[in-house]
C-alpha cells in the first residue's frame, strides 16, 4: 500500500509546518482527527527524521478512532458512535448506588469491595499490555464496552472504580452518594448530547462542546434536587446514620465574618426548597465543570467524581 505525504498547517499562516505520512491514498483532516481512505481514523505516522509524535489525547472523544476493536467495526452506530452498552453500565452504577441507599448501605461499607475489584482489573489491564495475545483476547470479549482509545491505554473501568473509591472513603455520606450519581449520570448526559448536537454549539474545548456540558448541567441539577429535596426526605433513617451523618442539613447561611461585613445580626439563611435549590445550582455548575476540564489528562471517571466531591464539600464547608 502506497504511503503519501501529507502536509501539516498552522492556524496563524496556513504555512505547510511538517510532512506526516498514513498508510493509505487520499486523507481528509477533521476536526482534529486523521481519516484514512477506508473511513477509519487512525494516528499518524511520523515520516523519516520527523520528530513529531502523537497522543490519542490529539483525537477528540468524539468520535475515536475506529479500527483497532473489532467488534467497533462490526456495530459502528450501535456500540463505536454511541457507545450503547458502555453508557448502559455507566448509569446502571447511578441506579446500583441509589439501590444501596434505599436498603441502607452505609457508604463506609462499599470501597473495600470497590478496592476488591480495582486491584484484579487494573492488574489484568497491566497485563494486557505487556501481552499482545492477552490484549486481543481482553478486547474480544470487552471491547463492547471499551473506547478505541483503550485498546493501547488504560481501561476506563479502572478510573471509575478507583474515582468511586476516593469520593465513598473520603467525603460525608450525602456527598459521596451525589457525587457518584454526578459521574454516572452527567457524564453520559454530556457524552450523548455532545455527540448530537456538540456540532451546532460552540467548542468549549477539544472534544467538549457547550450543549454537552449544558446536559450535564442540567442533569446535575435534577439529580441534586431529586437527591436532597425528595429522595432524602422520604427514606431513612438507617441503622449507623447517626456515625454518618449528612453534611447538608437543608440549611446554607453566609459565613458569620460576611454577615458582620453586610450589617446583620445573625447570619442570612437559606432553608427547606430555597436551600435545595442552590444546592442543586451549585451542583449542576460543578458536575459540568468537572466534566469539560482536563486536569493533567487526567480520565473523567476519575476527575468527575473527585471534582464534583471538592466541590459541593467545600460549598458546604463555608455556606453550611
Amino acid at each position: 500500500m502506497k504511503a503519501r505525504k501529507v502536509p501539516t498547517f498552522t492556524k496563524a499562516n496556513a504555512e505547510p509546518e511538517s510532512t506526516l505520512e498514513f498508510p493509505g491514498g487520499d486523507i481528509s483532516l477533521t476536526n482534529g482527527s486523521m481519516k484514512s481512505p477506508d473511513g477509519l481514523l487512525a494516528p499518524p505516522i511520523p515520516a523519516p527524521g520527523s520528530s513529531i509524535g502523537w497522543s490519542w489525547r490529539d483525537f477528540s472523544r468524539s468520535p475515536s478512532p475506529l479500527g483497532l476493536i473489532p467488534i467497533h467495526r462490526h456495530f459502528k452506530t450501535f456500540i463505536h458512535k454511541h457507545e450503547v452498552p458502555r453508557k448502559a453500565l455507566h448509569v446502571s452504577i447511578g441506579f446500583f448506588v441509589y439501590w444501596l441507599y434505599v436498603t441502607g448501605t452505609q457508604t463506609s461499607a462499599v470501597p473495600p469491595y470497590l478496592m476488591a475489584a480495582l486491584i484484579p482489573i487494573a492488574s489484568v489491564d497491566y497485563l494486557r499490555h505487556k501481552y499482545a495475545s492477552l490484549n486481543q483476547f481482553y478486547v474480544k470479549y470487552l471491547g463492547a464496552l471499551m473506547r478505541e482509545t483503550e485498546y493501547a491505554g488504560w481501561n476506563g473501568v479502572i478510573f471509575y472504580l478507583l474515582g468511586a473509591w476516593i469520593v465513598l472513603r473520603f467525603f460525608p455520606k450525602d456527598v459521596s452518594v451525589v457525587a457518584v450519581m454526578l459521574l454516572s449520570w452527567c457524564d453520559t448526559a454530556a457524552s450523548t448530547f455532545g455527540r448530537l448536537y456538540g456540532r451546532y454549539t460552540p467548542r468549549i474545548r477539544r472534544g467538549k462542546s457547550l450543549a454537552g456540558s449544558l446536559a450535564a448541567f442540567l442533569v446535575g441539577v435534577v439529580t441534586a434536587g431529586w437527591f436532597w429535596g425528595i429522595l432524602a426526605p422520604q427514606t431513612g433513617p438507617f441503622p449507623g446514620d447517626d456515625q454518618h451523618p449528612f453534611m447538608f442539613q437543608g440549611v446554607l447561611q453566609l459565613p458569620k465574618l460576611v454577615s458582620n461585613m453586610l450589617g446583620f445580626d445573625e447570619p442570612a439563611a437559606l432553608r427547606g426548597p430555597a436551600a435545595v435549590g442552590v444546592m442543586s445550582l451549585w451542583s449542576g455548575l460543578v458536575a459540568a465543570g468537572s466534566e469539560v476540564i482536563d486536569l493533567f489528562g487526567w480520565d473523567d471517571n476519575l476527575t468527575i467524581p473527585v471534582l464534583s466531591g471538592l466541590g459541593i464539600w467545600g460549598f458546604l464547608k463555608l455556606f453550611g
